[in-house]
């Protein structure tokens, strides 16, 4: 394999999974590295929809995407009290209509299934990162933290809103990302509530979470937020921001609710960040290029950044596959047909504070690019 027909994805979520399927279809060697030492496992509740839709069904995972999907029956509305509000059985907060044929499945069952896609033809090296990269004539020369530098074709960043591939090549992440006012934490906990195929939704103050059921009814996914500005700690340091969810829960006035301190306190897949934007002038830099939330993250307010990334992943591997080699020109078509996408979908974020956008916004949002007809992400 030439050196030009190798790609390094840094990030094996969903943008990096999704890309190194397309990658190998249309004949490049995609190399994946990812920091944490294996699969990451938990996350919440994700959304496909629209045009990221035809994405999974070009990739033949449409049925087992569908039969993961979360079954919910409807949700609750509750007060600070505990007391029911409001109540649907024809919509949900997280996944819109449930009569649409949009997907909301588990992050990580997403995941498992983008990785079944791409078993041959792709390596995967778990427990490294990207320490260093170097362009050259020759490619992208790239050290890692812990394996030997190796030299790549060509680098791709998908390694989520703290992307180190950006802050090596364009700089501290600070001069993009721009902070939305609160922050997200994510963990299981037991099924204290006794929901069944349900989610409830809860508001106290500048505090609430969202809690529902994962398949099985077995376990709760959590995902409790707080308004705050940008706060100065280590976004890595999870022991610190496990204390501030844990304090902020604490301060609920429903007992039922508090009990989530308990399970945020333990919980082995706890995770919680800022909620941020990431707003570049371009996407690539010489032989290096963007993904997904590295490039322009619509946060999870959106409920659009996975569909972002699917269709992110498919675009950039067709230019790519399009151009003959010539990166540039791939890169440029890459973007400029990305960006119109990209600015609709970040837009849902910002358009109604404090909830979420209208249904109206979502079906522009979600279908705001037509891809090729080639089913292969080439021209038809």
């Amino acid at each position: 394999m030439q050196i030009a027909q190798t790609v390094l994805i840094s990030g094996a979520g969903v943008a990096g999974s999704a890309l190194a399927y397309w990658l190998r279809r249309h004949g490049y060697a995609p190399t994946l590295v990812e920091r944490a030492p294996a699969p990451r496992s938990g996350g919440q509740a994700i959304d496909v929809r629209g045009v990221a839709l035809d994405v999974i069904d070009r990739m033949g995972l449409l049925e087992e995407v569908r039969a993961h999907r979360t079954h919910m029956r409807g949700m609750s509305v509750l007060n600070a009290d505990g007391e029911e509000v409001h109540r649907s059985t024809e919509y949900t907060l997280s996944s819109g209509r449930l009569a649409d044929p949009d997907v909301e499945l588990m992050r990580d069952d997403l995941v498992r299934l983008l990785r079944g896609g791409t078993r041959e033809g792709v390596e995967y090296v778990y427990g490294d990162a990207v320490e260093a990269i170097e362009e050259s004539a020759e490619g992208v020369r790239v050290a890692f933290v812990n394996g030997p530098d190796r030299v790549f074709g060509l680098v791709v960043g998908a390694d989520g809103l703290h992307s180190g591939v950006r802050r090596l090549v364009f700089g501290p992440e600070e001069q993009f990302n721009r902070h939305l006012g609160q922050y997200l934490s994510v963990f299981t906990a037991e099924n204290f509530l006794g929901l069944e195929d349900w989610q409830v939704w809860l508001r106290d103050g500048g505090a609430g979470f969202a809690a529902m059921t994962v398949p099985g009814n077995g376990r709760l996914r959590v995902a409790f937020g707080f308004e705050s500005p940008r706060m100065a700690g280590d976004h890595r340091d999870a022991e610190w921001l496990r204390g501030l969810v844990v304090e902020r829960a604490e301060r609920l006035r429903w007992a039922e609710g508090r009990k989530l301190a308990a399970y945020a306190r333990k919980a082995g897949d706890f995770y919680c960040d800022a909620m941020a934007q990431v707003h570049l002038d371009h996407w690539s830099r010489g032989r290096v290029v963007l993904l997904g939330d590295a490039g322009y993250c619509a946060s999870p307010l959106s409920g659009q950044g996975t569909s972002l990334a699917l269709v992110g992943a498919y675009v950039l591997a067709g230019e790519l596959a399009k151009a003959g080699g010539d990166h540039s020109a791939a890169f440029a078509r890459y973007e400029g047909r990305m960006r119109p996408f990209v600015a609709a979908n970040q837009a849902l974020a910002t358009e109604a504070p404090g909830g979420p956008a209208s249904e109206e916004s979502m079906e522009r949002a979600k279908s705001a690019i037509v891809l090729d007809e080639g089913g292969d992400g080439r021209d038809a």
